[in-house]
C-alpha cells in the first residue's frame, strides 16, 4: 500500500515523465535568461552598446557618449550591470521553480515561473518600439527564451491536468 504525506501528489509514471520534460524545458528558459544576463554584462564592458543596437540607434559610440558626459556614461553602465544582475537572478529563480516545484506537480511554481518573466517582458519590451530599439538582434534572444518558456509551461500544464 502506497503511503503519502500531506501535500504529496500522486502521479502516474507517464505524468511524472511529462512533468519532468516540462520542468526541464522551463529550466532551459531559465538557463537562457542566465546566459543572456552574462552576455549583457560582458557586452557592457566590451562594446558598451547592447546586443543588436548600433551607435546610430543610441546616438553615439561609447567614446562619444563618454566624451559628452562621463556621468551619463557611468549611469548607463550601472543600469546595464543592474539589468544583467536581474536577468541572472530571474533565470536562477525560474530554474529553482522548475526543478523543485514544477517537477513535483506544483501548479503555483509553474504559474510563478511563467508569469514573473512574462511580466518583466510585458513591462520592458513595449518601450523598445517607439524608440526603434526593437531590432531582432536586440530582442531576438528574449523572444526565443519566451517561446521556450511557453512550451515548457504548456507541457507542464498538460501533464498537471492529466
Amino acid at each position: 500500500m502506497a503511503k503519502f504525506t500531506k501535500g504529496e501528489k500522486m502521479t502516474t509514471p507517464n505524468q511524472s515523465s511529462r512533468l519532468a520534460t516540462g520542468a526541464n524545458i522551463v529550466a532551459l528558459a531559465g538557463v537562457g535568461l542566465i546566459v543572456y544576463g552574462i552576455m549583457f554584462f560582458i557586452r557592457t564592458f566590451n562594446g558598451f552598446t547592447e546586443l543588436g543596437l548600433t551607435p546610430e540607434l543610441v546616438g553615439g559610440t561609447p567614446d562619444q557618449i563618454r566624451d559628452f558626459s562621463q556621468s551619463l556614461y557611468n549611469y548607463i553602465v550601472h543600469l546595464q550591470v543592474a539589468i544583467s544582475g536581474f536577468l541572472i537572478a530571474l533565470g536562477m529563480a525560474v530554474i529553482a521553480l522548475a526543478i523543485y516545484g514544477i517537477r513535483h506537480g506544483e501548479s503555483w511554481a509553474m504559474w510563478t515561473a511563467f508569469l514573473v518573466p512574462v511580466v518583466a517582458v510585458a513591462i520592458g519590451v513595449p518601450l523598445h518600439f517607439p524608440f526603434h530599439f526593437a531590432t531582432f538582434g536586440h530582442l531576438g534572444l528574449i523572444y526565443l527564451d519566451a517561446i521556450i518558456l511557453f512550451v515548457g509551461t504548456w507541457v507542464s500544464f498538460q501533464a498537471m491536468k492529466a
